[in-house]
């Protein structure tokens, strides 16, 4: 069974988005095909674990403009586009993704992941998404947490976890770019 695995950026401070809902704190380069690195690796081998993108409306506002024309990404921009993707929204009608395959608006995530879940293929991603994310967890539907810690702390903000979970540690890996992976898997 595929598990659906939530990758937030956050801060030391367990912070995902700022007060005013911004990202200042995120700390990482765009990917130089020609520089291997054990954080690039890393984060290639997640990219590679998965096939299926989850965002919701705001994600994907934000995302739409930039990442199907992010050719400074490289391989990691190329893979992030070619996967399937899908929009949690009520209001949007369709969700074009520059020259790549549209996502697919759902207007009930819970059901769309658990049919996905069913489903043949690798990881889901639920990339990004705090609301979404919160449901996700709330419907017992999230396997793993991956967090980027960021080497920033912002005191005010949008705080990961909103509710009381019980969570398991997978890996906690620290990289030369201040940066640290640390995944948790959901205890349901």
């Amino acid at each position: 069974m595929r598990k659906l695995i939530v990758q937030q950026w956050v801060t030391v401070d367990n912070i995902a988005a700022e007060a005013d809902g911004g990202l200042s704190f995120v700390a990482a380069e765009p990917f130089d095909d020609n520089v291997e690195t054990p954080y690039k690796t890393n984060m290639m081998g997640f990219i590679d674990s998965v096939d299926t993108m989850i965002l919701g409306a705001n994600t994907y506002a934000m995302s739409k403009d930039y990442w199907p024309y992010a050719e400074d990404q490289g391989e990691w921009g190329r893979k992030l586009n070619s996967h399937t993707k899908f929009v949690a929204s009520s209001k949007l009608d369709d969700a074009p993704w520059g020259d790549f395959p549209a996502a697919t608006v759902t207007r009930d995530p819970a059901a769309t992941i658990r049919e996905l879940k069913e489903q043949e293929g690798k990881n889901i991603w639920l990339w990004g998404s705090l609301k979404l994310m919160h449901s996700m967890l709330a419907a017992g539907l999230v396997d793993e947490v991956r967090m980027l810690v960021c080497p920033a702390s912002r005191g005010k903000g949008t705080r990961i976890f909103e509710d009381q979970h019980d969570l398991k540690l997978i890996e906690a890996t620290g990289f030369d770019n201040g940066l640290a992976i640390v995944r948790y898997a959901v205890m349901k």
